[in-house]
């Protein structure tokens, strides 16, 4: 045995004594970095916000969201703070990233209203993704968005419903005011000038046809009773051959009307 090499007991002694070192040595760098991360020169100094500030404004989303903000530069979680940006009204989206030395960058989507949401009273509008949100109507010119009144769930499809019947009731001088899915998968259309149609079931491909054929066979049916398309009070177009309805003054059941057999 070489006479310079120290005992086994004596190299493990070393090597227990060289990894505490290093350990201890690691925790206190670490130790320092975190008091040192900590330190006010570190903290966030400025909020950039850019993007959607059509309901918002930069200085307002400041002052709301900055005191929930917690840590500095480098320990502020990233995720928190879009979080606390997209519990904002009539945000939809944000992107948080850090800007150094002390700032942060934010860039906002916010929502575009489609239509009210839910009965009326109700403080939910619909995007044009057909994604439910709260919001107060007020704050834009409802009067021009249409209800969507149906199952949770269904605000995807029902976008879509509005804006394929929408072109149809056009052609008739009308404007669609509320639409209502039931639970049992049957459309409800209510227009500006308050008639109300039953359109059944089905999907737009189904539906709109069923629609445009009698939006086409309206004139000349109201014109049999001295009325025009307008006096339509109520239409059921649940009706294999034709279709039910009302006009204002008039009742009558038009089956095997012009244009509607199959």
């Amino acid at each position: 045995m070489n006479s310079a090499t120290p005992p086994l007991d004596v190299r493990l002694m070393n090597f227990t004594a060289t990894v505490l070192f290093l350990g201890l040595a690691a925790v206190a760098v670490g130790m320092g970095l975190r008091w040192a991360l900590r330190l006010p020169v570190f903290a966030i100094t400025g909020i950039s916000v850019q993007g959607d500030l059509n309901h918002n404004n930069e200085v307002t989303l400041r002052a709301n969201v900055a005191p929930k903000l917690a840590g500095n530069f480098f320990t502020l979680d990233l995720a928190q703070a879009r979080a606390a940006f997209e519990a904002v009204p009539w945000v939809r989206r944000a992107m948080v990233r850090r800007e150094f030395p002390g700032r942060l960058d934010v860039r906002l989507e916010e929502h575009r209203a489609a239509a009210l949401w839910g009965p009326e009273g109700e403080q939910k509008l619909v995007n044009d993704a057909g994604e439910v949100f709260d919001a107060n109507p007020g704050d834009i010119d409802a009067d021009d968005l249409p209800r969507l009144v149906g199952p949770q769930g269904q605000s995807v499809a029902m976008l879509q419903m509005a804006r394929a019947v929408e072109p149809v009731f056009s052609k008739m001088d009308a404007v669609l005011v509320e639409l209502a899915l039931s639970g049992r998968g049957g459309w409800r259309a209510e227009l500006d000038s308050g008639a109300a149609l039953e359109m059944g079931g089905g999907t737009p491909e189904e539906v709109v046809p069923r629609l445009e054929r009698f939006v086409a066979t309206l004139p000349q049916v109201a014109a049999k009773y001295g009325r025009r398309g307008d006096a339509l009070e109520t239409a059921d177009l649940r009706h294999a051959g034709g279709y039910a309805l009302r006009l204002r003054g008039v009742s009558t059941t038009a089956a095997d009307a012009p244009g509607k057999k199959k």
